[in-house]
């Protein structure tokens, strides 16, 4: 079937659709102006909107998972500005991914932002660079479902290692098969109507709010008087990188918070189910965003101030350094109590971006971008969720977990995810404020005059930290230890550029209309 007969099929089908409640009108006839017709509930109310977007990046867990990059570089350093400097810097990205989102609030998110800010005769390769980013999106979106399910996993083993005082130490294998009962549980949650998604979503930011709360206190309190003075705990250098270097083993700290800070583009990618997108999204964006990076830090400056030894941190056997922290601070018991509830918030996490992913592949798969899009694009006629993109997305990063047998390459690969999310985060904003600036219509948040000026921040952030995500943890390399995220972006552009070469430049076309909009 060629495109020109695709588009017309999927335009007939319109008008057998059923009509959405009124109340929901405003935002159909919205996304109906931007080319597509409703075919979810819109379920996600403002606040379930926030909490979904501050959920998918689970602070505490988060910081639990990645402490380690600030541990190796820089110590004390290396947790609090390694941190505090990146977050600065995210924000102005967050900024322009909410302008975008509210003018165009639809699933498919960056890739349509880069077709319609695009001049015309370049729109179909603009949305196949951010698309195919998206094939890196989308690759980068599964490998971040792994990533955080892996890293759950490992917080399991931790808490067996701990209960057991060492003595039961779980295999890469017995890893792995926990991260496939994680994997399935997901996708059976995730296969859930709308209503019942969004509701979940007030228990996780309960979980998520709280439990980092708790970190907060626990470790500040707990402590007592053995705590680091608060000159270390904020000046403190420890470079255990290798690098000779100990500016470049600073910015290698900041790793932690660009893995952390990934995914809050989620707001856009479920705003076709969200009641009044076009506010709702970017609010949801932003305050997803300074939550996280505000929580976050507070987490790590009380955290340096509870680790009174670098070395004998980095000699610890646990699978997560943070496990260790809690363990000296907290006890056995305090530590697999407050150890439970991150467990918890990293599991949701992951449930968040599953969800996420899938209303990626849905929305790549609306406009016929993906190999089996026939599949990926049904809605289930009973939740109203796209559950076999879903399970697509289940699937696939179970078979990337394999990796998991090695350290280096599972680090690779959320590298690498990083890189391809940042990337297609920082084309559309590229676009918006080149060739898109006369072409832009402003949704109900837009930064005005500032538009440029902070745009040309953000791009300029993505490019600097691609570079340094690209660079391994420390000088001396081998293939146990080697950065392969250079090796899969590399795959992923040339895919995507023989692809364009080769077949996609003769029918693919960019977002494809699925409503057709009375001409007025």
């Amino acid at each position: 079937m060629s495109f020109k007969e695709k588009e017309d099929s999927v335009s007939a089908a319109v008008s057998e659709s059923n009509v959405r409640p009124e109340k929901h009108a405003a935002d159909n006839a919205l996304l109906a102006e931007l080319g597509y017709k409703s075919e979810f509930k819109r379920e996600f109310s403002l606040i379930e909107t926030v909490a979904f977007a501050f959920s998918i990046m689970g602070v505490v867990a988060s910081v639990s998972s990645t402490l380690s990059f600030g541990l190796v570089s820089g110590g004390h350093v290396g947790w609090i500005f390694g941190w505090l400097i990146p977050c600065l810097f995210v924000i102005p990205i967050a900024l322009c991914l909410a302008e975008l989102t509210s003018s165009m609030p639809t699933s498919a998110g960056l890739y349509y932002f880069s077709a319609k800010l695009a001049p015309a005769k370049h729109a179909a390769l603009a949305s196949w660079i951010t698309g195919e980013c998206g094939w890196a999106n989308i690759t980068g979106q599964v490998a971040l479902i792994c990533s955080i399910d892996f890293t759950c996993a490992q917080m399991v083993t931790t808490a067996i290692s701990v209960s057991s005082d060492g003595e039961t130490n779980l295999s890469n294998a017995a890893t792995y098969g926990i991260l496939w009962v994680i994997l399935l549980s997901h996708g059976l949650v995730c296969s859930s109507a709308t209503s019942i998604l969004a509701r979940l979503n007030l228990a996780y930011v309960m979980i998520n709010l709280g439990t980092t709360v708790a970190a907060i206190v626990a470790l500040l309190v707990a402590s007592g008087d053995n705590k680091v003075s608060t000159r270390d705990a904020f000046t403190l250098f420890e470079n255990n990188t290798g690098w000779a270097n100990n500016g470049w083993a600073f910015l290698l700290s900041f790793t932690a918070p660009m893995w952390t800070l990934t995914g809050y583009d989620s707001a856009a990618h479920i705003s076709e189910e969200v009641a009044g997108a076009a506010r709702a999204a970017p609010i949801a964006i932003l305050v997803g965003v300074g939550g996280t990076a505000a929580l976050g830090w507070l987490l790590l400056i009380a955290t340096s101030f509870a680790v009174v030894s670098i070395p004998a941190l980095l000699e610890s056997e646990l699978p997560l350094p943070m496990g260790q922290v809690f363990l000296d601070v907290l006890g056995k018991k305090g530590m697999l109590a407050i150890w439970s509830f991150i467990i918890i918030v990293q599991y949701v996490t992951g449930a968040a971006q599953v969800v996420d992913a899938s209303r990626t592949v849905f929305a790549f798969s609306r406009d016929y971008a993906l190999p089996g899009s026939r599949w990926w694009r049904v809605v289930n006629k009973t939740t109203s969720t796209p559950v076999n993109a879903v399970w697509l997305s289940v699937i696939l990063s179970g078979l990337i977990g394999l990796v998991g047998f090695s350290a280096a390459a599972l680090s690779s690969m959320a590298g690498a995810a990083v890189i391809g999310l940042y990337t297609s985060y920082a084309t559309p904003i590229f676009m918006r404020i080149t060739s898109g600036r006369s072409k832009f219509s402003p949704g109900p948040f837009s930064l005005g005059r500032w538009a440029v000026p902070v745009g040309t921040v953000a791009v300029a952030w993505v490019a600097f930290i691609v570079v340094l995500l690209l660079f391994p943890s420390g000088s001396t390399v081998t293939s146990e230890d080697m950065n392969y995220a250079v090796v899969l972006i590399m795959a992923v552009f040339i895919f995507a550029s023989l692809s364009w070469v080769l077949s996609a430049r003769k029918w693919f076309r960019g977002p494809v209309r699925t409503v057709e909009v009375e001409e007025k």
